[in-house]
């Protein structure tokens, strides 16, 4: 019998703007691998459902899951998780467990009985909550907690360097020509394209190149770096990154996550940045990583100005988000989801979502035009925007703008 998994964003992962106004955490990237994909590996279970905020209700995603819908009753032997926390790869829920931990704090759950999904549907409830920890002792599960949205950020080289030693076994590699600087490994999966003169430094770290990535010549990539399915590497350097399949990459880029289906197509460095789904940026778009004061960071969230406590922080980006020519972001900026920013002045550290124009302050970007371009970009790699899609994204307009 197949085990049931569901995904729970817990309320201090309903802060994690800008990406929870367009999608559950549990399908963010962590590492090299989506949160979800994480899970459903450690599980050995493909994940039945997410429970997040009533907005998401209608998220639809490539092999996503779908929301729980209210009034569901999550059955008795499923498993539900915190989708904050990124089990290690290395991981595995045994069958015979029923409560798992890491640091102190119950991370994931086996249900003993039949429960409502409305316990979990305001996020204030912790897993301890459906757990009997006075009958079973919970088992140590190593991983990382994501306490806020830019650890992922922090954590991203450890996090690179133990997940793709950990996906290494699974993975048919093509035999290369030319060998790698340094001593970790270099894995290029079989079905992809490294063109001549190609640098792979692996002195600081693994490399893995997923099939049907493309590696154009005259690129360096530095580990530990992760490149995913049907991604082109058009030139320049990529250092310490993860990118999701489906991505164009030109110019300098280090330290960033960049979830799937993004362009960072011409020159610009991006640095210590996260880039959502359905991303573009302009020619020459440019992010600050490093404060003139060599300070910690400060950042927009939701609760207000937080000091990441990061030297090395650069721009969130929002599904959805674009950029003009020459967009210069300073240090620490979040670039809400839909948001479409360009001209000579630079953007100021929060841009609410769905946002239009050349500077403060911005018109809101109408949403018949928004979900026109929407569908537009998307057909350019094949994906449908869907009618649920659309509903939660129109809704969000209405929320946010």
């Amino acid at each position: 019998m197949t085990t049931a998994l569901y995904l729970y964003d817990d309320a201090r992962a309903r802060m994690f703007e800008p990406f929870i106004v367009t999608r559950p955490v549990s399908e963010l990237r962590a590492g090299a691998c989506l949160l979800r994909e994480r899970w459903s590996r450690v599980a050995r279970a493909r994940a039945t459902g997410f429970i997040s905020a009533p907005a998401l209700t209608e998220f639809e995603e490539g092999d996503a899951p779908p929301t729980v819908a209210e009034g569901h009753m999550l059955p008795a032997g499923a498993i539900v998780v915190n989708a904050r926390f990124a089990p290690a790869l290395d991981g595995t829920l045994a069958p015979t467990d029923q409560a798992w931990i890491a640091d102190g704090v119950i991370c994931a759950v086996r249900l003993c009985t039949d429960t409502p999904v409305s316990i979990l549907a305001d996020g204030r409830a912790e897993l301890a909550a459906l757990a009997d920890t006075t009958a079973v002792t919970p088992v140590p599960l190593a991983g990382r907690w994501l306490h806020e949205l830019w650890d992922t950020i922090g954590a991203l080289a450890p996090m690179l360097h133990d997940d793709i030693l950990a996906l290494a076994g699974s993975i048919k590699t093509k035999s290369l020509m030319q060998e790698a600087l340094g001593e970790h490994r270099l894995i290029i999966e079989d079905g992809s394209t490294v063109e001549p003169y190609v640098v792979f430094d692996t002195s600081a770290g693994p490399i893995l190149v997923r099939r049907g990535a493309t590696i154009s010549a005259f690129t360096r990539v530095v580990g530990p770096c992760y490149i995913g399915e049907h991604t082109t590497i058009i030139g320049d350097r990529v250092a310490g990154c993860s990118i999701g399949d489906w991505c164009k990459i030109r110019g300098e880029i280090s330290s960033s996550i960049v979830l799937g289906h993004s362009n960072k197509g011409h020159t610009g460095f991006v640095g210590h940045s996260y880039l959502g789904r359905w991303v573009n940026l302009g020619a020459g778009t440019t992010t600050s990583n490093l404060k003139n004061t060599y300070g910690t960071v400060q950042l927009w969230t939701p609760s207000g100005q937080r000091d990441t406590g990061l030297q090395f922080l650069g721009t969130l980006f929002g599904d959805h988000a674009k950029t003009g020519i020459g967009t210069m972001l300073t240090t620490g900026t979040v670039l809400g989801a839909g948001a479409n920013v360009y001209g000579s002045s630079m953007p100021p550290k929060y841009v609410r979502p769905f946002s239009w124009g050349d500077g403060e302050p911005y018109a809101t970007f109408a949403v018949d035009k928004f979900l026109v371009v929407a569908e537009r970009v998307m057909q350019r790699r094949h994906v449908t925007l869907g009618d649920g899609l659309r509903r939660m994204l129109t809704q969000a307009h209405e929320e946010r703008a």
